[in-house]
């Protein structure tokens, strides 16, 4: 059985909704946010983050791209991607990768800006780098939308979980969801979405 470490409000969001569409059984470790860490965890999570999910062999696996990128692997009958075999296979590790390198990291240097500078008068201007970013990359991700109803292929895939639970977590929602109407039909559709609405119960991505 697997075990996912996560807590409300975090990546373990689009790796719940993995588990759940996989119909996979597993057991929640909430971490709490703390200063001074379990040092089992740390043997897990080196950077003290979540999500990791430790796999029925015992082994543990960090980063939640990576994470949904093994799941779709290990349930392909689940549809969580594109088959290997498949022409929207590339896109959906293109976009996977996009959003996990390039928003992802702009995200947590708004909310986590005393990371990112050694002047303590500096996090300002991080902040307002890291919503630049975002919004940059927002705007590649939704024009590349454009006549699609999917991030990729003809149905939902954990390209469009992920996506969403980046938007939602934009600093001003209701700007994002009127610059990017394109992540916007997205977004809407899947906050109706049972088991989505299901996980926003929990995490609080977005108001009920």
């Amino acid at each position: 059985m697997y075990k996912l470490y996560t807590r409300p409000g975090s990546g373990g969001f689009v790796i719940e909704a993995a588990l759940a569409l996989a119909n996979a059984p597993f057991d929640q470790v909430d971490v709490p946010k703390t200063d001074r860490p379990d040092p089992a965890f740390l043997a897990i999570s080196p950077l003290n983050q979540v999500p990791v999910l430790t796999l029925p062999d015992g082994s543990s696996i960090t980063e939640s791209a990576a994470i949904c990128i093994l799941l779709a692997e290990r349930h392909p009958d689940a549809g969580l991607a594109p088959a290997a075999d498949a022409p929207a296979r590339a896109d959906f590790l293109r976009w996977l990768a996009f959003m996990s390198s390039v928003l992802y990291p702009a995200i947590l240097r708004f909310y986590y800006a005393h990371r990112y500078t050694a002047d303590a008068d500096g996090t300002k201007a991080v902040k307002q780098a890291a919503v630049a970013e975002m919004d940059r990359g927002f705007a590649v991700v939704d024009a590349a939308l454009e006549g699609r109803d999917w991030v990729v292929g003809d149905r939902l895939s954990l390209a469009d979980v992920y996506l969403v639970m980046l938007v939602a977590w934009h600093p001003d929602p209701a700007q994002a969801r009127a610059a990017w109407p394109n992540i916007e039909r997205i977004w809407s559709g899947l906050r109706q979405h049972p088991l989505m609405k299901k996980l926003n119960a929990s995490h609080e991505m977005w108001p009920a």
